[in-house]
C-alpha cells in the first residue's frame, strides 16, 4: 500500500513559524513519525511539500494509479484552491484532510474548506497528532481498495 502525504504552503516553516499557533514540532519530525507508523504496517509513504499550488496539483495528479490514499494538509490552499480540490477528486482514491489547528475556531476566512467535500474525512485541532490520526484513517480507508500497481517499464 502506498499513501501520498501532501504538505501545503509554509508547512516547511513548522517549528519556527508562529509556534504559539502551530507548535514547535517541525515538518521533518512529523514525516519521520509518519514513516515509522507506516513501516509498522508495511505501508510506503511518499511526501511532497510545496509553497506552489501547481506543484501540489502536479504531485497529486501524477500519483494517480500509483497510490492507495492521500493525506493532505493543504494549509492556506484549504480555503481557496479549486485546482487542488479537483486533483484530489480526479485521483480516485480516499483522501483525508488534516490540520494542526482547529480551523473552525480560527478567523472566519479560515473556517471553510473547499477541499473537504472531496475527502472522506477531516482531522483538525490536534497539532501533529492530526497527521497521525489522518494517516491511520487513510490506511484503514485504503485497505479495502487495494488494487494491482502499474509498473514502470
Amino acid at each position: 500500500m502506498r499513501i501520498l502525504v501532501v504538505h501545503g504552503p509554509n508547512l516547511d516553516l513548522l517549528g519556527t513559524r508562529e509556534p504559539e499557533v502551530y507548535g514547535t514540532t517541525d515538518l521533518a519530525t512529523i514525516n519521520r513519525e509518519l514513516k515509522a507508523i507506516a513501516a509498522q504496517r508495511g505501508v510506503t509513504l511518499e511526501f511532497v511539500q510545496s509553497n506552489h499550488e501547481g506543484e501540489l496539483v502536479d504531485a497529486i495528479g501524477s500519483s494517480r494509479g500509483r497510490i492507495d490514499a492521500i493525506v493532505i494538509n493543504p494549509a492556506a490552499y484549504t480555503h481557496t484552491s479549486v485546482a487542488i480540490r479537483d486533483a484530489i477528486a480526479a485521483a480516485g482514491v480516499p483522501a483525508v484532510e488534516v490540520h494542526l489547528t482547529n480551523i473552525y475556531a480560527r478567523e472566519a476566512f479560515r473556517q471553510h474548506s473547499v477541499i473537504a467535500p472531496v475527502c472522506k474525512g477531516q482531522v483538525s485541532g490536534f497539532g501533529p497528532e492530526s497527521y497521525r490520526l489522518g494517516l491511520e484513517a487513510a490506511m484503514t480507508l485504503a485497505a479495502p481498495n487495494r488494487r494491482p500497481r502499474k509498473t514502470r517499464a
